[in-house]
């Protein structure tokens, strides 16, 4: 019998913000003195995470657990889907690749799944006494509750207590909520112990009357009111309003591509913090203009984001900026694309046999395979203008036969080569390398020396410090619009308070 309470977050719609809230709960009942771990049985997310022992999950759980004090664990999100196309997905089970499948086909194999979701539930629940539980999408996508295993199906799999929150700042919150409410099965509503309004900018006391008609119309309580808190805490998805940034407004302007299947943004999170750093995303030659830095980020599909880039003539725009001398980087896919070729005999990244040819900025070759080398690694930068920064510990995923041509761009900490650096453009498999700050500042060095500018005396700020600063700041936001008794009294728990 699992040991741990636990309460469960479901939102009315993607984006209503059940990611953060799960983050400041699980912070909240660890600043408490509870141990606690989070929970998604299913992501769909194109940002993961390498677990320290080699296995993949989405990165919204590993911010979770970096909120609750503890190693991000696989067992946290038992299964993730990564999008590569409008109509299929990979499909990650326990950290391991089970394929490439359509909807359709997941569909089918999902409910064989939930063994795995159990087990990993679990055996967490023997570990930790809270387990924050996040949903996904909405629990009232009535064409797909039969097969549900993520909302109400997995809700009353562990007999969780909900918490029903709507995004105020799209409008229509009211609508939202009891229409959620209205469409759910009756044992469903039972779990609901509150709603929860979320992202209100304004006075709270003008939704006083709105919230007495809700909570008279659902029969539900209304927990709280969050406003829309302003904190730095890495973006699951696509969604995120930081890949909307496509303005420069600080005296060194760092342009990355928004691929269409842009993958671990939050690489670059860490160069947003500089004071004279301007981060933008980037989906034309228009827009790209003349940046100080170019930056290929990691992608789902790398040949057909390749293929983009072609057809919508950043590739030109690119490869002109990389000959006049302005640094480019590329991470992962990004780094890919930099090379000569990338060879897909068995059709394993695009879905059909094929060649095509790279940037030509690079002198590397990659081929695709259906399997994966996936490690943590810490590395010290070598390429030139660069080197004896620290990187990690770093996250690689890297093909079963990576590119060795090349100087590389670091050394990990085996001795071991990895990336390839030529000139003024550079490439690596390492997703986190600016997360200790030493790179940021670097690059920074030099982008201004390019410039002719100074560096600003800016105190080098690791991303752990800022990440923890921000959780602190998001706890304490969540902290005080919530009735964290009554939320305390739903999982049959006494709230300490010690905070």
């Amino acid at each position: 019998m699992s040991r741990a309470k636990c309460i469960m977050v479901q939102g009315t719609m993607s984006g209503a913000g059940k990611s953060l809230l799960c983050t400041a709960l699980c912070r909240i009942f660890a600043q408490d003195g509870y141990r606690v771990a989070p929970f998604k049985s299913q992501n769909m997310a194109l940002n993961s995470f390498v677990t320290r022992d080699g296995l993949e999950m989405g990165r919204a759980q590993v911010v979770q657990a970096q909120a609750a004090g503890i190693e991000p664990d696989v067992r946290m999100n038992p299964i993730l889907l990564k999008p590569s196309s409008d109509v299929g997905s990979q499909v990650i089970v326990n950290g391991e690749v089970r394929g490439q499948m359509p909807a359709a086909a997941y569909f089918k194999l999902k409910k064989s799944l939930i063994p795995d979701i159990l087990a990993a539930y679990d055996s967490l629940a023997e570990e930790v006494d809270i387990i924050v539980i996040e949903g996904a999408g909405s629990p009232a996508e009535i064409n797909l509750k039969a097969d549900d295993i993520v909302n109400m199906g997995l809700a009353e799999l562990v007999d969780a207590p909900v918490l029903l929150a709507g995004d105020i700042d799209r409008g229509g919150v009211f609508a939202q909520l009891y229409g959620t409410v209205e469409l759910l099965e009756p044992a469903e509503r039972a779990r609901i112990k509150g709603l929860v309004i979320n992202k209100f900018r304004g006075d709270a006391a003008i939704l006083k009357p709105g919230l007495t008609m809700l909570e008279e119309k659902t029969h539900l309580p209304v927990l709280g009111v969050v406003p829309y808190l302003r904190v730095d805490i890495e973006d699951e998805d696509s969604l995120s309003s930081r890949l909307e940034s496509s303005t420069a407004v600080k005296p060194l302007d760092a342009a990355i591509l928004r691929l269409p299947h842009i993958s671990n943004f939050t690489d670059f999170m860490p160069l947003e913090q500089h004071p004279l750093l301007s981060v933008r995303y980037v989906q034309s030659p228009r827009q790209l203009g003349a940046p100080d830095v170019v930056i290929l980020p990691g992608t789902k599909n790398t040949i057909d984001d390749l293929l983009w880039l072609r057809q919508c003539g950043l590739e030109a725009a690119v490869q002109k900026l990389a000959a006049s001398g302005t640094p480019v980087l590329g991470v992962c896919g990004g780094y890919q694309m930099l090379g000569d070729t990338l060879a897909d005999p068995e059709g394993t990244e695009s879905g059909r046999s094929q060649t095509v040819r790279g940037l030509g900025l690079l002198p590397i070759q990659t081929v695709f395979t259906d399997a994966k080398h996936r490690t943590q690694d810490t590395a010290t930068v070598t390429a030139p203008q660069l080197a004896g920064c620290s990187t990690g510990p770093a996250t690689r995923s890297t093909p079963a036969r990576p590119p060795l041509q090349g100087e590389p761009f670091c050394r990990l900490a085996d001795g071991s080569p990895e990336g390839c650096v030529q000139g003024n453009v550079a490439g690596t498999y390492l997703h986190g390398l600016f997360d200790t700050g030493e790179l940021t500042e670097k690059l920074v060095q030099l982008l201004c020396s390019r410039k002719g500018i100074s560096p600003a005396d800016a105190p080098l700020l690791s991303m752990q410090e800022h990440r923890q600063q921000q959780f602190d700041l998001l706890a304490d936001g969540v902290r005080r619009a919530l009735d964290m008794n009554a939320l305390y009294a739903a999982m049959g728990l006494e709230g300490r308070n010690t905070v």
